[in-house]
């Protein structure tokens, strides 16, 4: 498809069913935890719009497009945004979802970024010239963050990252202390940490997570009955050092844990670890199901992609997709499936911790937003259409006034979708726990 820069302005409104998208998710999930996740969606326009990826994806099928793909998040609103320990222990400040990660024209992740910059600070009640300077200023970092990234080459461009130099040159001195202050919380948040929270002690030295329902529960037998193969399986897809690493360690316990917002209905697993000296490590086992971007966006995907997912399945998708996206990547990340389904595997709470936007002052909200722009451009710097991107982008104004004007509509569009939401009938009175 050809089109100009200031066709990527246009939102096209018909033949939508966002509600339809959304009984359709609901349809191939966990049918108790349904209720959790509509109510959570409910809180607010945000909590709301965080989980509609699949609706977003579904709108922007309609809408003119680049035609030029990068290896996308898919999900790249503010909260998707945040630290994590790296191998060398110290941490990196990055996108850290990927559930939705395919191929995909470029915009689409910077208007979804944009849109949560929008919605997220009138639901926080800011001065709407601070958040219109916000979008903007956020289009902005991304296209000098990507046009800078286009002197380097690709061996520089993937050895970026997101460091202290980056947050001196895009962000003011309330900014630089909100992420301090967010990176020293994340810190504390270690996996001995989240087992004291989530375990207790039930003799001989061992634990077991305690049960929380609906957001904590043990899971069937019948799942326990696969855990030993696809144990096996996740294994032989992480690299060889893991593998030594974990022969120290036995199982101990599985839990179902509810996590995030428009991941609720989907299978999420701890596993709890223990080594011969009482040590703890808690991995994630999570449900990869295909992508919004593909499955409602339409997006053709490549064949060296649908291959791997052919053959390894969605979770297989996810890891690859993580490894390019992130600078750096949890070294457990590893894949497997179990009862026809798909999963990835991460470390829990690895000095993972994300930036709370109702906590931040309007200076500080803006530069996070630019911290967030400059991250995504980073990582779609990373494609070797790039260069593509950074041609059709050129000097960059009309670039940013088209983005902010779709982001502008897209934000009433999806409060009118919520709105419609909580006259539908789909929010129920959640389960305790919400």
């Amino acid at each position: 498809m050809t089109v100009s820069r200031g066709d990527l302005a246009t939102l096209t409104t018909t033949g939508r069913d966002p509600l339809g998208v959304l009984s359709r998710q609901n349809s191939t999930r966990l049918e108790w935890l349904i209720p959790l996740r509509m109510t959570r969606m409910a809180q607010s326009p945000f909590t709301f719009y965080r989980g509609t990826a699949a609706i977003m994806a579904a709108d922007h099928s309609r809408d003119p497009h680049s035609g030029i793909p990068v290896v996308s998040s898919g999900d790249a609103h503010l909260s998707n945004f945040g630290f994590y320990a790296t191998p060398q222990r110290t941490q990196a400040f990055d996108l850290n979802d990927f559930d939705e990660s395919a191929w995909a024209p470029w915009e689409w992740d910077l208007k979804r970024l944009v849109t949560s910059v929008i919605i997220g600070g009138r639901d926080t009640d800011r001065p709407e010239k601070v958040v219109q300077a916000a979008a903007d200023h956020a289009v902005r970092a991304y296209v000098s963050t990507l046009t800078a990234s286009d002197g380097y080459s690709p061996l520089e461009r993937y050895y970026s990252h997101f460091n202290q130099e980056m947050a001196r040159r895009h962000l003011g001195k309330a900014s630089r202390r909100v992420l301090e202050e967010a990176a020293e919380d994340a810190r504390k948040r270690t996996s001995a940490r989240a087992a004291r929270r989530l375990t207790e002690d039930i003799g001989d030295g061992r634990r077991r997570f305690i049960e929380e329902p609906p957001v904590m529960t043990h899971v069937e037998n019948e799942v326990e009955l696969n855990v030993d193969a696809s144990y096996r399986q996740y294994l032989l897809s992480a690299s060889v050092d893991i593998r030594m690493l974990l022969s120290h360690y036995t199982m101990e316990d599985i839990g179902r844990r509810v996590v995030g917002v428009g991941s609720v209905g989907t299978r999420c697993y701890l596993v709890l670890m223990r080594d011969e000296d009482g040590g703890v490590l808690i991995l994630q086992v999570k449900q990869a199901i295909r992508s919004a971007l593909e499955e409602y966006g339409g997006f053709p995907q490549p064949s060296a992609l649908t291959e791997v997912t052919d053959v390894s399945g969605e979770g297989a998708r996810v890891v690859g997709l993580q490894r390019i996206l992130q600078a750096y990547s949890d070294p457990f990340l590893g894949h497997l499936q179990s009862s026809g389904r798909s999963f990835y595997v991460r470390q829990y709470h690895d000095m993972k911790g994300s930036v709370e936007i109702e906590e931040l002052n309007d200076d500080a909200f803006n530069g996070y937003a630019i911290a967030c722009a400059a991250v995504l451009a980073r990582a779609h710097a990373q494609s070797s259409n790039a260069r593509r991107v950074v041609d059709f982008i050129g000097g960059g104004k009309r670039i940013r006034r088209a983005i902010v004007d779709w982001s502008n509509a897209y934000a009433e569009l999806s409060l009118e979708d919520y709105r419609a939401f909580l006259v539908s009938g789909m929010v129920e009175e959640g389960p305790r726990g919400a």
